[in-house]
């Protein structure tokens, strides 16, 4: 059942609800806690409303939807009230304020809650900077926002954690809890050892992967790398290296995740993209401070960011080699000159070591420089080139015994 009162107070929409209690039986008891969504009035909304009354199954809450409506218009509340199959097992309040109206929603909301019972604030869409500052933030025990639904995702989740206070959430994070459970069983089962280095692959804008990373680099004390998905949505990949191999969970699909390991079978696990009622529901199940998240938080500025995969990197050592090759044959070959020198210069090192083998070079050129000096009394003009060879030659065979004695 559906009312609607337009042009309303607060007052009036309490005295109708007092009423539809009496005639329908519903009593307060029947409310665990008041579940404050706040959005922008639009198509959305009904969104929200949808995914709460869905979770309202599981916790029986009462529903009070402030939607912020044009803030032109005139001042004007128009409030709606749902009980019954319209409400799930709550019932649902939706305000519209229009106008200044629109600014004093936590004023609007007062007069609604429950009495003693908790209350949670929900961002849906887009959320304050620091939600525990916000004037309906300050009204809750618990504060959920939804990083992966504001227009840039992973600077909305930086707020999120400089802007974190103690009963902070967000729907990024509870759509961990199937990857998180998965990925610590798998270190139940042997050999159980240390991860040394661990990577995380998904959409560039998914903040779900970055919390993943962040929350591996926080428990496993090893650099994670968070790298872009060539294709998937969401969290796509994560790979653990240890020393007897890798342990990966892949999710190409959205829908079915595999689960390899070294010495195990392969595993098909469900890792289907969780709905927003689904992780709405589980975090009305706690309603103290998640610690976990909060540490996942502080451990974002320990991911490393990177788009080349490792063997990129090895690739280009050969491509250097080759363009090193290329240089050398433009200069003329003074490279692989230079290495021929440097081959030849090693046996002469090894034959001054061991001066057996030098007395032969030094008898050869003493016998050259002989044949060169009779050679140049006969060959007239050219005598005096081939005596001053024939000097340069007699010259060098003393000092080439002299270093074969001292090498003996």
């Amino acid at each position: 059942m559906i009312i609607d009162l337009p042009s309303t107070t607060t007052s009036q929409v309490n005295s109708k609800l007092v009423q539809l209690r009496e005639e329908g039986g519903a009593v307060t008891l029947g409310r665990v806690l008041t579940l404050v969504i706040v959005t922008d009035d639009g198509t959305k909304t009904e969104d929200a409303v949808d995914a709460a009354n869905d979770a309202s199954r599981e916790h029986p809450c009462r529903v009070i939807v402030v939607a912020r409506g044009a803030r032109k218009a005139a001042p004007r509340l128009d409030a709606q009230i749902r009980v019954g199959g319209d409400a799930g097992a709550s019932e649902v309040i939706v305000l519209r304020l229009y106008g200044e109206l629109a600014n004093e929603g936590a004023s609007c909301v007062v007069p609604l809650l429950l009495p003693d019972t908790p209350v949670v604030a929900w961002w849906p869409n887009e959320a304050p900077a620091v939600p525990a500052e916000d004037p309906i933030g300050q009204l809750a025990q618990r504060r959920i926002t939804d990083a992966a639904a504001e227009k840039n995702p992973i600077r909305a989740l930086e707020q999120r954690r400089t802007g974190y206070t103690p009963g902070d959430t967000d729907l990024a994070w509870t759509r961990l809890t199937l990857w998180r459970a998965m990925l610590a069983s798998a270190f139940d089962l042997p050999p159980h050892e240390k991860v040394t280095e661990a990577e995380v692959s998904g959409e560039s804008d998914s903040p779900s992967t970055d919390l993943l990373a962040a929350w591996l680099a926080g428990c496993l004390k090893v650099p994670v790398k968070r790298v872009k998905a060539a294709r998937g949505e969401g969290i796509v990949d994560v790979r653990l290296e240890r020393r007897s191999g890798v342990v990966e969970l892949s999710r190409p699909d959205g829908k079915v995740g595999t689960l390899t390991q070294p010495g195990q079978p392969e595993r098909r696990v469900a890792l289907q993209r969780r709905q927003v009622r689904d992780c709405l529901a589980e975090e009305l199940r706690r309603l103290d401070p998640d610690e976990v998240y909060e540490a996942a938080l502080r451990s974002l500025g320990k991911v490393v960011r990177g788009r080349t995969a490792p063997k990129a990197a090895a690739a280009r050592k050969p491509a250097r080699a080759a363009s090193g090759a290329a240089k050398a044959k433009a200069d003329g070959g003074r490279a692989d000159g230079a290495v021929a020198v440097k081959a030849d210069a090693k046996p002469a090192t090894g034959a001054a070591a061991d001066g057996r083998v030098d007395e032969k070079p030094a008898k050869a050129a003493v016998k050259g420089a002989a044949k060169a000096s009779s050679g140049s009394e006969v060959s007239g003009s050219s005598g005096s080139s081939g005596k001053s060879s024939a000097k340069a030659s007699a010259k060098a065979a003393p000092k080439a015994s002299t270093r074969a004695k001292a090498g003996s």
